[in-house]
């Protein structure tokens, strides 16, 4: 764990956010910045710069259905939400572990940016 990396000191629990969901691998936490009524980052426990570092495809695969669990209990299956990865600057990453957006809340325009 980088102690430099503010989601794995979020992860270890060496800073206090409301976890809206945790598995053994992952953990769900509102976006301090959000970008929809709704806004979840769904990170893994264990730390991976982005995407491109994730060679663990089942661990990607668990990310998602983390996402598609805490969506469910935000209410956000009937109508609909957006996951989201960033991934390097020109992709808009700025916390440098992969995490998913989960968005929700409102209609998500398309293109988005």
């Amino acid at each position: 764990m980088p102690d430099e990396c503010v989601f794995c000191r979020i992860a270890q629990r060496q800073l206090p956010v409301e976890l809206l969901y945790e598995d053994a691998e992952f953990v769900a936490f509102n976006d301090a910045n959000p970008m929809a009524p709704v806004h979840v980052l769904v990170i893994p426990k264990t730390h991976f710069a982005s995407l491109l570092d994730a060679a663990d495809s089942g661990l990607v695969g668990r990310g998602l259905l983390a996402v598609t669990e805490t969506a469910r209990s935000l209410k956000l299956d009937a109508s609909g939400f957006r996951v989201v990865v960033n991934c390097g600057a020109d992709g808009g990453q700025t916390v440098p572990h992969l995490h998913f957006h989960l968005m929700g809340g409102r209609y998500m325009q398309w293109p988005p940016g």
